[in-house]
């Protein structure tokens, strides 16, 4: 049996909202996939009447499409969307049978009325928590607008093909046949993309606010909930909802949640924002900070400006990049950032991590199991990393460790190709052969846009005393963009509710 007693429990419960027939299109061959993926179809339709199957033609084998009866929805799947996408093929079998999506009416229309006909492809690895994000998006705006198509091909399946398209990091979009983009994107992420977009004239009569939230991580939501919670009007205005935790992997240390993943974490985040009276202005980038005599006002890169009493900058960090020749020409042609999401692309083969920390000797960990060989180079003289890591690591038969290393070039033709660095200790220039370059070095804030409207730090991080107050009255912040020494998600949620509560506080007393 392909899925598993538990997995074939809750699925039952899922089919059970089905609305109407929906009817399976499978173009199977004799390759264990094939088996796996005809094994999947069997299952399925022994646990729903409402569930047909029927052998078909596709453009690739194997693969299978989810339709209507009697019409072509555009949803398919090339490979067995198992892993983190067996969560895309129950949300695309509850959709096609005519249950609605979950999503905003408001961004349901918006993908009713797209214009032009748009055929879309993504490629995925099964092990990849931010894949599902896009192929549930493209699943969804496929189901809204007739003119829209999405096949989802798993790249460990069709691994030739991926090669051929050059594809070295997932989710990896293309649209019509051109590249459309790589990352997690929501479906009000693809829309903006398209050209969707709200513009400056739907903000120009909102009211100031009693708190504004810049940011859409954990510390944000902290403070967007703990301000609401004291009933005065609250608002976000945010890049990104989840911000930086949408591209973390496991999370462990959250106490009292053992285990969970960024994006999951990231939507329940979004999710207890929206149950409290919270104005989210979501894929919305500041630009400006100003204090005016009697509000602060945060101008908009779309031109609007916003006006709250007090203000909580909370923009959170970014993944540090190297900044030697190479790395932005080669990013997703061999330079990576994030292990969990296209480590199966280097499946057999050589590469490097760059980082000596946590988080650098857990993704040459994690890497070790699938590629071929992982070198670890660190700038120090020795690893940063927790000793318990450091054993994990020295214990694996294929990693190398070299400490003192300067990186200066990544160097490639089409895609990455080696790595050049300087031997601190001998001051002698080494060349390594490898396909791909993993960077883990740490994180910078995003506080670019302050200039000097409010006190930072030499690493630009905003500086805060113990109320999470700046040196301007009015503006608090909170988490990974503060001077804070520790940059984990409970203590960004701690700071997060520390300034909702001081700011409180100051309108108070003013």
């Amino acid at each position: 049996m392909i899925l598993d007693a538990d997995l074939k429990a809750q699925l039952a419960q899922y089919l059970e909202l089905m609305e109407g027939d929906v009817l399976l299109k499978v173009s199977a061959g004799s390759d264990e996939a094939s088996r796996d993926m005809m094994e999947l179809m069997d299952e399925l339709a022994s646990m729903s009447s409402h569930i047909k199957v029927e052998t078909a033609e596709l453009e690739r084998t194997p693969s299978f499409s989810v339709n209507r009866i009697g019409e072509d929805t555009g949803i398919t799947f090339a490979g067995v969307p198992l892993g983190h996408e067996f969560t895309s093929l129950v949300l695309a079998l509850l959709h096609v049978s005519g249950r609605t999506p979950k999503e905003d009416q408001k961004l349901m229309d918006q993908a009713k009325n797209l214009e032009g006909e748009h055929h879309f492809v993504s490629y995925v690895s099964l092990s990849c928590q931010n894949c599902p994000v896009v192929v549930q998006a493209l699943n969804v705006l496929s189901v809204l607008n007739p003119n829209v198509t999405h096949t989802m091909i798993d790249g460990a399946t069709f691994k030739e093909e991926a090669e051929a398209n050059n594809i070295m990091a997932v989710p990896t979009v293309f649209l019509n046949g051109e590249s459309f983009g790589s990352g997690r994107m929501t479906l009000e992420e693809i829309l903006a993309k398209l050209g969707s977009t709200p513009d400056a004239s739907e903000f120009e009569n909102k009211d100031p606010y009693d708190v504004l939230v810049v940011g859409g991580g954990p510390a944000s939501a902290s403070a967007a909930i703990y301000a609401a919670r004291k009933g005065i009007r609250t608002g976000i205005v945010s890049e990104r909802i989840g911000g930086q935790v949408n591209d973390t992997a496991g999370i462990e240390n959250f106490i009292s949640v053992k285990r969970t993943e960024g994006p999951k974490f990231a939507a329940d985040l979004e999710e207890h924002v929206k149950d409290y009276d919270i104005d989210v202005m979501n894929l919305q980038r500041a630009k400006q900070l100003e204090r005016k005599q009697d509000f602060v006002d945060i101008e908009l890169e779309n031109g609007a400006t916003l006006q709250s009493k007090s203000v909580i900058l909370a923009t959170g960090a970014r993944w540090r990049q190297l900044g030697v020749p190479g790395e932005e020409e080669f990013r997703n042609k061999g330079v990576a950032y994030c292990p969990h999401c296209d480590g199966p692309m280097f499946e057999g083969k050589h590469v490097a991590v760059i980082g000596g920390g946590n988080s650098g000797i857990e993704a040459a960990i994690d890497l070790a199991g699938i590629v071929k060989h992982v070198t670890v180079l660190e700038f120090s003289p020795e690893l940063k990393a927790d000793s318990v890591l450091q054993e994990r690591l020295n214990s694996l038969p294929n990693t190398t460790v070299v400490t003192n290393a300067k990186t200066t070039e990544i160097t490639g033709d089409d895609n990455v190709n080696g790595i050049t660095y300087i031997d601190r200790e001998s001051e002698t220039e080494q060349h390594i052969e490898l396909d791909g370059v993993f960077v883990q070095i740490g994180l910078l804030p995003n506080t670019d846009w302050l200039g000097n409207a409010v006190e930072r730090n030499k690493f630009g991080e905003i500086v805060i005393d113990r109320n999470g107050a700046t040196n301007v009255p009015g503006v608090f912040a909170a988490g990974d963009c503060t001077d804070d020494r520790n940059k984990q998600i409970i203590i960004s949620m701690g700071s997060g509710a520390n300034a909702a509560l001081n700011a409180f506080d100051y309108l108070i007393r003013n």
